[in-house]
C-alpha cells in the first residue's frame, strides 16, 4: 500500500505561485511514479504532471506547460507542484498519484484545495 499526503494549497491572487506538496509513505518511493491531477467544481479529474520513478522527463497537460514544474526527492518521499503564472482556471482540488510500472494511479491522496482569484 501507498499513503499519501498533500499540503500547500490555498488562496491566491492570479498570477502569483504556489508549491503543493505531497508526502509518501508505504512501500518504497522510488518504486512508483507520482503524478498530479486536479478536478474543478463540475468537471471531471483531469491530468496536470507526471514523473517517472527515477524522474526524468516529466509529462504536462498542455494547459500547464511552461507554468508548473513537477519534482521528486527521493530521499524524503516527497513530490512536489511548483505552479507559476496562476490563472483563475486552475482552481480546483488538487490530488497527488502514485503508480507501479506498468499499473494505473491507483493509489490517491486527499486533495489539497487551491482558489485563484481574478
Amino acid at each position: 500500500q501507498v499513503h499519501l499526503v498533500e499540503s500547500g494549497g490555498g488562496l491566491v491572487q492570479a498570477g502569483g505561485s504556489l508549491r503543493l506538496s505531497c508526502a509518501a509513505s508505504g512501500r518504497t518511493f522510488s518504486s512508483y511514479a507520482m503524478a498530479w491531477f486536479r478536478q474543478a467544481p463540475g468537471k471531471e479529474r483531469e491530468f496536470v504532471a507526471a514523473i517517472g520513478w527515477s524522474g526524468g522527463t516529466p509529462d504536462y497537460a498542455d494547459s500547464v506547460k511552461g507554468r508548473f514544474t513537477i519534482s521528486r526527492d527521493n530521499t524524503k518521499t516527497m513530490a512536489y507542484l511548483k505552479m507559476n503564472s496562476l490563472k483563475s482556471e486552475d482552481t480546483a482540488v488538487y490530488y497527488c498519484a502514485a503508480k507501479f510500472a506498468g499499473g494505473k494511479w491507483n493509489y490517491w491522496g486527499q486533495g489539497t484545495q487551491v482558489t485563484v482569484s481574478s
